[in-house]
């Protein structure tokens, strides 16, 4: 903005200052704003910009998963589906942590609620770790809407020290300000109390060596977190036939016949021993392989199949 040269000195400094208090303005961290439709997705996503504002973008490509689509964790199913399903009710229930080896299906069950209970409202918001400071910013965005919010905190493991875990415990339970009714939190981790658990903090509790003065209170500092998920659910590597099962039914799902799902079982042993896993993920991982591989095969079959016809004919 330019001022005539005869403007007042005292009107030209403060039309600087307002130029000054926009730019400075403009590179502030501004308040989460809700999104104008959440009509346009049922899955959002926690993102933080340079600038330090966050926002809620849309997840418009979910991964398709159905609770069916789920072996051998039936009882891991039962428990998350009627937890979900008091929620979407309005009845009450747990904040949820799932433990346990990696590749079981965990992060999948998740998915799978969402697709069965969002045309009863639910929704899920995905927080990454470093985010979690946030998350009093986001629960106030969503408190007010009708819908049901899952904050989903995928692979959530912290290293002692980390301000997420803090603002995770507050949020769970211990903040001033009551719990919305309308959000919980699905956590998913590969360790059952979330922090670095040593053979030192047996140790210290034994000998009392290490300067602690009061050293189970450092194991209970280091579980507080943990218990203040209402429901815990711990899931386990297949057993081998229980994985050879999940491997037919993806390929099933994929296209392959019964006989080429029985011949495939060689080698889904191999594929697994290979990664040193017998999970849910390594199962469908080997599908799409087999499958894939079985399609290009049973199509050059065709081709071969119709010129040996053509030949044939010819004579």
């Amino acid at each position: 903005m330019t001022l005539p040269a005869d403007t007042n000195p005292l009107e030209r400094l403060v039309a600087r200052a307002e130029q000054l208090m926009q730019r400075i303005e403009s590179v502030l961290p501004q308040p989460l704003q809700s999104p104008q439709d959440w009509s346009e997705a049922i899955a959002w996503r926690y993102r933080k910009r340079a600038n330090g504002c966050g926002l809620l973008e849309p997840v418009r490509h979910i991964g398709a998963m159905q609770l069916s689509d789920l072996q051998n964790i039936d009882g891991q199913k039962e428990k998350i589906a009627r937890n979900t399903e008091q929620f979407v009710q309005g009845r009450t229930a747990n904040n949820v942590l799932l433990t346990g080896a990696r590749g079981t299906g965990k992060s999948s069950l998740i998915r799978a609620c969402l697709h069965a209970y969002a045309p009863q409202g639910l929704r899920l918001i995905e927080v990454d770790k470093q985010d979690l400071t946030d998350l009093p910013d986001i629960v106030d965005v969503v408190a007010g809407r009708p819908e049901k919010f899952i904050i989903y905190c995928d692979d959530l493991s912290f290293e002692e020290g980390e301000p997420g875990y803090k603002a995770m415990k507050s949020i769970l339970d211990g903040s001033v300000s009551a719990a919305s009714p309308n959000v919980l939190v699905y956590a998913t981790s590969n360790r059952r109390h979330l922090l670095p658990e040593y053979m030192t903090d047996n140790l210290s509790v034994q000998r009392g060596d290490d300067g602690e003065i009061h050293p189970g209170e450092v194991i209970e500092e280091k579980i507080s977190l943990s218990e203040r998920f209402g429901l815990w659910v711990s899931f386990y590597p297949f057993s081998q036939d229980e994985y050879l099962a999940v491997v037919a039914q993806w390929l099933s799902a994929l296209g392959v016949n019964e006989e080429a799902i029985a011949a495939a079982r060689p080698e889904a042993l191999v594929w697994a021993l290979e990664r040193g896993s017998r999970s849910g993920r390594v199962a469908h991982q080997f599908a799409r392989d087999y499958a894939g591989r079985e399609t290009h095969a049973a199509a050059t079959r065709g081709i071969a199949d119709v010129n040996d016809l053509t030949e044939e004919a010819e004579l």
